[in-house]
């Protein structure tokens, strides 16, 4: 038998060893170390490498990033104007914008940081009971000055023809034959790249920290 004593000091083991189990199991922090000692205040987003089958991921994508970013607090140089700019340049195709050295691009167009994407996976996939709309991308925030890394995350969202349907087999089958219809008429994409982005670039723990021009506009009104 136990006493109490004997109870007490089990219990606390117990304790110790879930705290323990937990705190190996736990993510590491973000080492944002890079991001703040650089503390960029423009950003150039060169049009997306695309390593999909639909040609037009590339700027569907391109078309979402600016908001998040420029809501996050930097300077966003305009993506239209970039993409025309390149293209005038002898650029015309995201590939080879991605091969321009980082030099050139500091001297022409002066950011302190460029963002790159690569696209994995773009579009509507058609399965034997449902279909699912996907949109992958990796992102990394390079420092224009050094070419050091500065931030890197995965841009995510999909989404699936059975998420808003409770009627089982005969559901799924009639929920992915519309989609495959509609697939054509409606483009889902579009909504799931800004989600994509919005999520990684605002996510809690990982996410893109606040720029200077956020940290000014909480200043100048006042909030928190």
């Amino acid at each position: 038998m136990f006493n109490d004593a004997s109870l007490l000091k089990l219990k606390f083991i117990l304790i110790i060893t879930v705290f323990g189990i937990c705190g190996c199991g736990s993510m590491p922090a973000y080492d944002y170390s890079a991001l703040m000692a650089s503390s960029p205040r423009s950003i150039l987003v060169i049009p997306p490498e695309n390593n999909s089958v639909e040609v037009n991921a590339s700027y569907t994508f391109i078309s979402t990033i600016t908001e998040p970013l420029a809501e996050k607090g930097y300077y966003v140089f305009p993506v239209a104007v970039i993409d025309h700019f390149l293209k005038e340049n002898g650029l015309p195709t995201p590939a080879e914008m991605n091969s321009v050295p980082l030099d050139k691009l500091r001297q022409h167009i002066g950011p302190d940081a460029v963002l790159y994407v690569t696209i994995n996976n773009w579009g509507q996939k058609y399965q034997v009971i449902q279909s699912k709309a996907v949109v992958s991308a990796q992102m990394k925030l390079i420092d224009a000055r050094d070419g050091s890394l500065l931030w890197q995350a995965r841009a995510y969202a999909e989404q699936n023809s059975s998420d808003s349907n409770n009627n089982g087999l005969a559901g799924a089958l009639i929920g992915a034959l519309v989609d495959q219809i509609a697939g054509s008429i409606v483009d889902n994409t579009f909504r799931l790249s800004r989600r994509a982005n919005n999520s990684a670039i605002n996510h809690s723990g990982t996410g893109l920290l606040d720029g200077p021009y956020r940290i000014q506009r909480k200043l100048e009104t006042g909030r928190q």
